[in-house]
């Protein structure tokens, strides 16, 4: 069976049109939006763009290798990182909601850094690191900080074959219990019946 010239051209034509059209279909979206009450623009992952103060991390220490070794025991790996998502998750929920200070900022991004060094499972901190380069902190408001996390608690969750986190869930999974209310270090001190140490009120 002898198939014509323009059978052939038309079949070639519908090939390549399916093979274009299916890369828009099967690329991932860019998940990229504008946050409506704080103004700033977001990219994929929740990453601010063009966001001038996570990107310079004035102290020395901050740029540098993971400096702990492999941590071979898987259930203290576990534990470990059990606890360190609770701290992590609940310090990003309990910073300060909007307009942090610049001082404020470079500390939440600073400790991400310094985290990513010296965390005791060195192979975690290498990979949260990687993490860290593509998906810089984000520390512009206490919503900012806590969905970056939870992206990242999420791609880490992705690469170890774990279910993906809610993060519309993270205060009602991560309350302290603490409240918002703002430490008052002028506040006339108690001191513990026991011990005689003076108590912080308000934190």
């Amino acid at each position: 069976m002898q198939v014509s010239r323009f059978s052939k051209s038309f079949l070639i034509l519908v090939v390549v049109l399916v093979s274009f059209s299916s890369l828009f279909i099967l690329r991932r979206p860019i998940l990229a939006y504008k946050d409506p009450w704080s103004g700033h623009f977001f990219g994929e992952g929740g990453v601010e763009i063009h966001d001038e103060v996570t990107a310079k991390v004035p102290y020395q220490g901050v740029d540098g290798g993971v400096i702990m070794g492999k941590l071979g025991n898987e259930t203290a790996k576990a534990a470990l990182g059990r606890a360190t998502w609770k701290l992590l998750h609940t310090m990003t929920l309990r910073y300060p909601d909007v307009n942090p200070t610049e001082d404020q900022r470079l500390a939440l991004a600073t400790y991400f850094q310094l985290s990513a060094r010296l965390y005791p499972c060195g192979e975690c901190a290498a990979e949260f690191q990687l993490l860290l380069k593509k998906y810089p902190p984000q520390t512009s408001s206490r919503k900012a900080a806590s969905l970056w996390l939870c992206y990242l608690h999420n791609q880490v969750n992705e690469r170890l074959q774990k279910p993906l986190f809610d993060c519309a869930n993270l205060d009602g999974t991560y309350d302290c219990g603490c409240g918002d209310n703002p430490l008052d270090t002028k506040a006339k001190s108690r001191t513990d019946e026991e011990t005689g140490i003076d108590l912080i009120q308000g934190g």
